[in-house]
């Protein structure tokens, strides 16, 4: 603790999570993206305490337990476990985890509400309530008895009437909204605060914080008839998990230390119980208010809110397995985060689609971040020695390609960056970085290491080439460590670099005596992002995501994945591949997979015409090659993807005589798209790129482009 109290602290909290079943993708994405920030925090210099818990209480726990003929507790625990389990299989890096049910929990929501009658003896009072309740919302509908469904999830809201503790909430609508005039930032994204402003300025109600009817709770001071209403026990909880109201000297000074929170995160649907109820319930207290609220939008399936009730619901676990055992690597994880934080502006509602999520990991992680790591240190492994190589500023001028290359990599470029963390623009954050990621490849590909390696003259531009993108790995690396931690500490290790990614300082990347030390050893390079096979992942998925369904949402542990032996290294990225091989003399042609061999579709008879009919059911399309390299046991063919727009297509192409895989990526092709998919040495391809060949010696010549033109801009 000595040591903490030298940095700046950042306390942040998801939700309490409600433990009366399992938590599906939605929940794990603000779990995820609070993630992103506690690890950025760190990496920046702060001391991060990072909560995280389980609301444990309320009507709901004693119906669903009395369902399934168990006692309370032991369903809470049993779900507790669901909880802890998946966010120790999605790395989340919590310091501190509270559960209502905890001891520790109660003494500090006793403590909450006896300081509220030392300092605001008005704020509570006693009376009895008629109205709506809705059990699955733990919300208030109406003050009248009359029929009303829930505003949040629609549900017929019951009849509750009773005798209860209340809440003086009325007497703070000024306070309120002074409190919001006077923090402009309260409450983000501006959106979701003019809703919450509005709620306030049309009237408050004074509102019920204790129930009678209930057992499962925490009781009353001195009133043990009563428990306490479930959303004044669970907001405490931020307070409780950091040691308020604990008698110890340790948690006493770490509440002191950390309160008050700098960040609370949560969905939509709960922002009036964090912007409005709990504030209230902090000032009449005497007790410091939370400094921000931070409320995303809701992740959709088939464009409507996951629903266990609408069978709409998709599970994390079974994503993050599928991908682990179909590589034969840890890379679920990583593939799940950048897709939750990549495809959603954080703030709005985003929609999911496995679909698109692995269609996301094959372009953007295997083809983009894995890639280039892979192809730099293999040939910084081939022409160096496995050595990082000088970068040679004193031997001669820099060429244009150099300066402009490492000119992306400023302080312009950081500062961009660490403002998107700063504001949770994270997709804006991953496309700054994924735009680097792509100058280093076009940069390599310009610059053509691997013909320098042949020429001893041109040793020192060689060097100074590789370590270039090497430095440019690390940049990237350790911003994008956020959201892919698991990766990039790999990618760490494989550059020869002490300690880990989440000890460096994000903010000192650009820092002199921070760059990577010529002379370093490079390790053993692996591919981080192996590919993975669209249909059957998808299969793999869909088949656990049916044992969680049929075990039971709210049943122990997790369920348990199919008995498959995992594979590594030969996916695709949701569409099969074909191949590409040079036509005859003097004219472009593609060729075609048949079989096991390339086979060369015959030339038309000398002056055969087609009509305009029949070539307009060839459909090409302008491809960019993402990566490319050899096929085992087939000398001629190279197995390249190439994004054409709206995909990334696989294609077997007969060139590997011609080129070298290092030559073909960035290379902008003509892909025939429209043909049926093929078998080709065991893999299956789809599509044909056109080359053409001069017959003297047969060598294909791929045909492209001059001019800059978008991928899947069809060629007429």
């Amino acid at each position: 603790m000595a040591e903490d109290q030298t940095k700046r602290k950042f306390y942040l909290t998801t939700p309490i999570y409600y433990a009366n079943s399992r938590p599906h993708v939605g929940s794990a994405y603000t779990t995820i993206a609070c993630d992103v920030i506690a690890r950025y925090k760190r990496m920046c210099g702060y001391d991060v305490a990072y909560l995280t818990g389980m609301d444990e209480h309320g009507v709901n726990i004693e119906r669903a337990a009395e369902k399934q003929g168990i006692s309370e507790q032991e369903l809470v625990d049993r779900n507790c476990k669901i909880f802890q389990d998946l966010w120790t299989l999605l790395g989340i890096s919590n310091t501190h985890f509270i559960r209502t049910t905890s001891g520790k929990h109660a003494r500090g929501v006793q403590e909450l509400i006896r300081r509220t009658r030392r300092v605001s003896p008005d704020a509570i009072f006693k009376r009895k309530y008629e109205g709506r309740y809705c059990i699955y919302d733990n919300l208030y509908v109406s003050d009248s008895p009359e029929p009303a469904n829930c505003p949040t999830c629609g549900r017929p809201a019951e009849l509750v009437s009773e005798e209860n503790y209340f809440f003086r909430l009325s007497a703070y609508q000024e306070k309120l909204l002074d409190l919001y005039k006077q923090n402009p930032q309260f409450v983000v994204p501006d959106f979701r605060f003019n809703e919450v402003k509005s709620f306030v300025e049309s009237g408050l109600k004074d509102i019920s914080i204790s129930r009678k009817s209930i057992k499962w709770g925490i009781p009353w001071p001195d009133d043990p008839e009563h428990v306490f209403y479930v959303w004044y026990d669970a907001l405490t909880s931020y307070m409780t998990g950091i040691g308020f109201g604990s008698a110890g000297e340790k948690d006493r000074a770490e509440f002191a230390r950390y309160w008050p929170a700098d960040i609370h995160a949560m969905g939509k649907e709960i922002i009036r119980f964090h912007a409005v109820y709990w504030p209230a319930f902090l000032m009449a207290a005497g007790v410091q208010l939370p400094k921000q609220i931070v409320a995303h939008g809701w992740l959709l399936f088939e464009q409507e809110k996951m629903s266990k009730s609408k069978g709409n619901v998709a599970y994390p676990e079974p994503i993050v397995k599928a991908f682990d055992e179909l590589t034969g690597a840890k890379v679920g994880n990583d593939a799940l985060r950048y897709y939750l934080l990549r495809e959603t502006v954080f703030g709005q509602d985003g929609n999911f689609s496995r679909e698109a999520l692995i269609a996301r990991y094959n372009a953007d992680l295997a083809n983009g971040l894995g890639n280039l790591a892979s192809r730099t240190l293999t040939m910084i492994s081939n022409y160096c020695g496995g050595v990082i190589p000088d970068a040679h500023t004193g031997a001669g001028p820099f060429s244009k390609s150099y300066t402009d290359f490492i000119g992306a990599f400023s302080e312009v470029s950081l500062q961009i960056i660490l403002e998107a963390y700063d504001v949770f623009g994270f997709a804006g954050a991953i496309l700054s970085i994924w735009e680097l990621i792509a100058s280093a490849d076009r940069y390599l590909v310009l610059e053509k290491p691997w013909a320098l390696a042949s020429e001893s003259a041109r040793r020192d531009e060689l060097e100074r080439v590789l370590y270039a993108a090497a430095e440019s790995i690390r940049f990237v690396t350790i911003l994008a460590h956020p959201v892919i931690p698991d990766a990039t500490e790999k990618i760490w290790h494989q550059l020869g670099l002490p300690g880990s990614v989440a000890s460096q300082r994000i903010d000192r990347v650009l820092d002199a005596d921070r760059k990577l030390l010529p002379g370093t050893h490079i390790r053993k390079p692996e591919g981080v992002f192996p590919r993975i096979d669209k249909k059957e992942a998808l299969e793999r998925i869909e088949a656990m995501e049916n044992e969680i369904r049929n075990s039971g949402s709210s049943r122990s542990g997790a369920a348990q994945p199919r008995a498959t032996e995992a594979t590594s290294g030969s996916g695709t990225s949701g569409a099969a591949a074909t191949a590409a091989q040079p036509g005859t003399s003097g004219q472009a042609a593609a060729t075609a997979a048949t079989g096991a061999t390339l086979a060369t579709p015959p030339a038309p008879a000398a002056n055969t015409k087609i009509s305009i009919e029949d070539f307009a059911k060839i459909e090409l399309r302008v491809g960019v090659v993402k990566s490319a390299e050899k096929v085992q046991g087939a000398d001629k063919l190279l197995k390249l993807l190439v994004d054409i727009g709206d995909e990334v297509r696989q294609v077997l192409a007969g060139i590997a005589l011609a080129y070298q895989p290092e030559q073909l990526v960035g290379r902008k092709v003509v892909i025939v798209a429209n043909l049926a998919p093929r078998k080709l040495r065991g893999q299956e391809s789809n599509g044909m790129l056109l080359a053409a060949s001069d017959g003297a010696d047969g060598k294909p010549v791929l045909c492209t482009f001059a001019e800059d033109i978008m991928p899947g801009a069809k060629v007429k």
